[in-house]
């Protein structure tokens, strides 16, 4: 269900500070939501200096920009508190100032999106989904990330 792309500079982020980063949009993620973690994704791309531009200019500073793709559905202030919980924590893990962190949120109809060979049901009706799947499919759900 939610992917979220963290893109910054090559270097910026040791492998503990991408996993510490990608637990806490993780744990923001269900909180806020209620979505079973196991859904959550959170990929990084490192990228070289000169591959990122500003204004037209190479990026002169450090930053991490986070595109987090979402089932539509969630209210305005879910969206703005996931927004503005990821900014802080980021923020607070990086070492960087919340200036230096953007984090935008897109919505995806539901129904068109397909995870685990699966179209996704609608906000607040992930149970009887879950309890709908094959118990094969709903035992691997269950044991990413342990």
């Amino acid at each position: 269900m939610p992917t979220y792309h963290c893109t910054s500079p090559a270097g910026l982020l040791d492998a503990g500070k991408k996993s510490a980063i990608a637990a806490e949009i993780t744990r923001i993620h269900n909180a806020v939501t209620g979505a079973a973690s196991f859904f959550a994704q959170v990929i990084y791309t490192d990228v070289a200096k000169g591959n990122h531009f500003m204004g037209g200019a190479p990026l002169a500073s450090e930053q991490i920009f986070v595109h987090g793709f979402i089932r539509a559905g969630r209210s305005v202030p879910d969206r703005q508190r996931l927004v503005t919980e990821m900014v802080t924590a980021i923020a607070d893990l990086s070492g960087l100032t919340k200036r230096l962190v953007w984090v935008y949120v897109t919505e995806i109809p539901a129904r068109q999106m397909a995870e685990y060979g699966h179209i996704l049901p609608e906000p607040g009706d992930e149970k009887a989904w879950l309890d709908g799947l094959p118990a094969e499919d709903r035992a691997y759900m269950n044991s990413v990330g342990k």
